[in-house]
This record gives structure tokens, sequence and C-alpha cells, in this order.
């Protein structure tokens, strides 16, 4: 029995048009101020686990930059709940891959907010295919522009906004260790985001930043019918223990957690998130 229809999507996907809407925990998440007063900068913060967050850390009192690329429709769906929890929230559309957009972004944010405690690289790019040969170089290029080159480019903007305190978290995958062959690309690029947040976390202690990686499983985001065929739409999340795709709300509360004060002796951890598979 399928979790959710066969169903397809031009890249980058809509969450509007999927088949049930994912869950962001609009109508189940509570917050308790547990990120009271921080700024967060969220990339992919439009759909998928970055709106989860976004909403989950409105929800907890900080005020939040949404960087996307294009999906407008999406994002302003994520703002709307940001500032119905009371908090502001400002909207940078944009490509990642460009290094150039990665600094404006966070100066962005730190002169429409007043400052920067938690940055969260989550936004990504994959695509399916069977072959080596039907990835193209550009393609290749792109994957690593988005997924890793991003990352290291948002942190050192990010570095001189940084108080003791701060976080920087990842979005890493299972695909880090247990690769699929047909996302080759991806799953290189989430090994290495694992790698640079472990690097960060020693690097950044003595000026009391931490970093962290969270390593989701199968999640029902745009991502997947917009970059999977019809079929493995449907079999999507089947393959891990507990059967099924996470909703994007159940990522959130990890989030949350590495990024506040809670954590304060949590860094250089990699917090698997798979549905009962285990992550080396």
């Amino acid at each position: 029995m399928s979790n959710q229809p066969p169903q397809q999507q031009d890249v980058p996907g809509t969450d509007q048009e999927m088949q049930p809407k994912p869950d962001y925990g609009e109508n189940s998440y509570r917050g308790s101020g547990r990120l009271e007063g921080k700024v967060a900068l969220i990339t992919g913060g439009d759909s998928g686990i970055g709106k989860a967050v976004a909403l989950a850390y409105a929800r907890e009192g900080a005020d939040v930059a949404i960087s996307y690329l294009d999906e407008h429709e999406d994002a302003e769906e994520a703002r709307r709940w940001v500032e119905e929890a009371g908090r502001r929230c400002v909207l940078l559309p944009g490509d990642i891959s460009d290094p150039e957009h990665c600094r404006q972004i966070v100066a962005q944010t730190v002169e429409h907010l007043g400052g920067l405690d938690i940055l969260v690289s989550n936004a990504a790019f994959q695509m399916d295919h069977p072959t080596l040969e039907e990835v193209s170089d550009e393609e290749w290029d792109y994957t690593w522009a988005t997924n890793v080159d991003a990352l290291f480019h948002l942190v050192k903007a990010a570095l001189p906004h940084l108080k003791p305190g701060a976080s920087i978290i990842g979005s890493s995958s299972v695909n880090s260790d247990q690769p699929s062959p047909t996302l080759l690309p991806y799953a290189a690029t989430k090994a290495a985001i694992a790698s640079i947040m472990a690097s960060l976390a020693q690097l950044l202690a003595e000026k009391g930043i931490r970093a962290n990686s969270v390593a989701p499983g199968p999640v029902w985001t745009p991502l997947i019918p917009a970059t999977m065929p019809e079929e493995k739409v449907e079999q999507f999340g089947q393959q891990v223990p507990l059967g099924r795709a996470a909703q994007p709300a159940e990522l959130a509360p990890v989030y949350v957690m590495l990024a506040s004060d809670e954590a304060s002796y949590v860094s250089g951890a990699r917090i698997a998130v798979t549905g009962g598979k285990p992550i080396l």
C-alpha cells in the first residue's frame, strides 16, 4: 500500500501542488520561548524541512529570515506563519549556488533583523538518475554549488556576526553514509556536509559557536515529486523500519533543540531522524 499517490512536478517543486500537502506543524507545534529574542537565517525555508523549522523557530520566539529560490507562494505562506506567531520575517529569494548571493542574504538578515544567532543551511538540490552517464557535468557542479559551496560561503559570511552561544546547523542525510546509487551527487554532498559540520564544531569552539548536523531519512517535501520518477514517489518512505516518510513537522523539534541554549554542550553531533534506520 502506497503512502502517497504517484505525482511529479517541475524542479524545484511547490508544496501547494503536493498530494497530500506536507504537515508543517501549523496546527500542532506549540512554542515555549526556547529561542526568545534570537535571529535565524534558514535556507530553503519556503518549503519542506526548512518551512517547518521556520514555523517552529517563530513560535519559540525567534525572528526569521527565509532564503529560497523562486517559490514565492510557498514562501509567503511561511512568512504568514512567522508573523502570526508575532515575530518578524524577511524573505530573501535568489540562487544560493552564487557565492555573492550567499553573502548578500547574510548581510540582509543582519540589516533587517538586527543580528544573527542561528544559521540553518538546509536548501538542497538532487536528481534521481539510474546511470552515471545521465549526470551532466553542469548538474554535478550545480549540486555541489547549492549543497556544499553555499554552506561554506554562508558560514564564512555569518562568522563576523555570530556571538558566543550561536548555533550553525547543516542538513545532512541518511544518504551521507548509506548512499542511494541513483542519488550519487546528492549523497556525496550530504557526506561532505556532515564532515564540514564536524570540522566547524572543532574550529569554532573557542569562539563559543556550536555546529551540528541533522541526518534526515525520507521526508515528504517538494524535492521528492520534483526530482524522482512517479513510481519512486509512490513508494517513498516504505524502506525504513517505520514504513513511511516523515512529515516536515517531525524534524523541526530537533532543529529547535540544536538552536536553543539547552544544547549548550551539543556540538559536533549528527542527529539521525530516520524512521528507525541507523546511521553509522
